[in-house]
This record gives structure tokens, sequence and C-alpha cells, in this order.
């Protein structure tokens, strides 16, 4: 475990080779699990906000689901820990999740954004995927961990053959939520980490 600006660190995200292979697993995420994607309260009001934009970009299904449940429902892992995220249709799917030509699912946020529709990305929490965030009220701390789903077993093969470390592939997404000095600092202690193995 490393600590980087108050934040702990999993070796996991070093030592560990990730690099999506959308080919091969069609963007699995956005519709298995229990759970939607996780949303911080400024994205909820983005969403909120751009709602009207966002219809143009999703499903009739997703857009009905999103007129009766709103941008984020509440779910929680146990009586003590709960969290808001994106709603899900009936088969599982996020509300926000389409599908291009090729049958490869994509973010309706993200590709609102990609076409200048909006001024935000698909939700951090996705964009860090496969690190998710812990975050302890109590101690006022957060955690970021390596997520290991056996439905991206393609991607953690596509690392190894590629030697990305997760934290590598997840640089940009990293950057937009705690800056390049975390990144940098991060990235140095990496280093030592390998240096050192």
């Amino acid at each position: 475990m490393l600590v980087i600006q108050d934040k702990l660190i999993s070796l996991d995200l070093i030592e560990e080779k990730f690099v999506c292979d959308l080919a091969k697993c069609k963007g699995a995420c956005c519709w298995e699990g229990d759970f939607g994607a996780p949303l911080e309260e400024e994205e909820i009001q983005s969403l909120n906000d751009h709602l009207a934009v966002l219809e143009a970009y999703l499903s009739n299904e997703g857009w009905e689901v999103l007129k009766e449940k709103g941008v984020s429902v509440k779910y929680s892992h146990d009586k003590k820990d709960s969290f808001l995220g994106t709603p899900l249709l009936e088969n599982g799917a996020c509300v926000f999740m389409t599908y291009n030509e090729i049958g490869i699912a994509q973010c309706g946020i993200e590709q609102a954004e990609k076409a200048g529709n909006i001024p935000f990305k698909k939700p951090i929490s996705c964009h860090l995927y496969p690190v998710r965030v812990t975050k302890n009220k109590g101690l006022s701390f957060e955690a970021l961990n390596y997520d290991k789903w056996d439905i991206c077993k393609a991607a953690c093969s596509l690392g190894k053959k590629l030697k990305m470390p997760v934290y590598k592939f997840v640089k940009a997404a990293l950057i937009r939520k705690y800056g390049a000095e975390f990144y940098q600092e991060l990235e140095a202690a990496a280093d030592h980490v390998l240096e050192n193995e």
C-alpha cells in the first residue's frame, strides 16, 4: 500500500496490467453487475442540467427510466454503506448505455461530450474503471483499489501483452479527479516500487 496526498493506493494499481479490449468484452461493464455507476454530487447536478440534450444519445427505454426515476438512485452494499448511482434498465444495463453500429456498448454521456453538446465526460467512476475509490467518511481518506472482475479477463490479457500497469491505463481519469501533481507523485512512487522488486 502506498500513501499519495493522503490517499491509500493499492499496489495492485502498479503491479497488475490492464487495457480494455472492447472487441472481446463488448463493453460488458455497462450492463453487468448489481449496481449503477457511482455518481458524485456535481455529476448529478450536471446530468440534471443537461438531461434534455442527452435524450438524443439514449435508447428509448433508457430515456423512459430516466423520466421515471431521475438521473440517480440510491444503492446499498449493506445497511451502513449506500451511494447514489445511475439507474438501471430491467435487464441490468445502465440507462445511459447504447450500442454502436458493431454492437459494442457505449456511453450516451460520453457520446454527447465528444459531439461537443455537453461539457463533461462520463461519470468519473466509469472513467477510472478498473480502479474503484472507497471513501472513509469517519477518517476522511480515500482508498484506490483495483477491482478484479471476471468479465475483464481479455483486458488483463491485453494489458499483460502491452505491459500496461493499471495506473497508467487510467492516467487521464486520475488526473481528471486528483490533478497532474497527484499523478506525477504516483508515477514516481510506482517507479520506486518496481525498482526495488
